[in-house]
């Protein structure tokens, strides 16, 4: 298990992990994904660990967790530091990486995957200053058109 500066929550039966450099709104998104859970806009969403989680290579696929000291906490701007409930792991189900330098209006098919410990996940990459709520909701809720 290695620790990574990351974030992630539970939408149904699989986790969506979101990366990004500090201050490119981690935290944030986690929180509007658990609002949009509990307004209906998606699954039932949880979170699993804010600012840094563990991540394993399994059988199952990655497997991501909260860092020990952080079980349960987000940083809500404007409140600090909160306590909430929390998924102890789930299996990665999508990668969002925010401020991400390959994000395009329609990305190219390489830019929709990515390799972590050695497992191929999906991969939504979100330019800076782009509101990734909606794109995020959009992946969850919608299906792709084949050419």
């Amino acid at each position: 298990m290695s620790s990574i500066h990351a974030s992630a929550v539970l939408v149904g039966d699989r986790a969506i992990l979101i990366r990004g450099r500090s201050g490119t709104g981690k935290s944030r998104l986690a929180f509007d994904l658990i609002l949009a859970g509990r307004s209906g806009q998606i699954g039932k969403t949880v979170l699993i660990g804010d600012d840094r989680v563990e991540v394993a290579a399994t059988p199952q696929g990655l497997v991501v967790s909260p860092a020990e000291p952080l079980a349960g906490l987000i940083e809500i701007r404007g409140l600090g530091v909160r306590r909430c409930d929390f998924a102890a792991q789930a299996v990665v189900g999508l990668v969002v990486d925010l401020s991400a330098p390959d994000a395009e209006r329609l990305p190219q098919p390489a830019a929709l995957r990515t390799t972590i410990a050695g497992i191929e996940l999906p991969r939504l990459p979100i330019a800076a200053g782009f509101d990734a709520l909606p794109v995020v909701v959009a992946a969850l809720t919608t299906a792709e058109v084949s050419a």
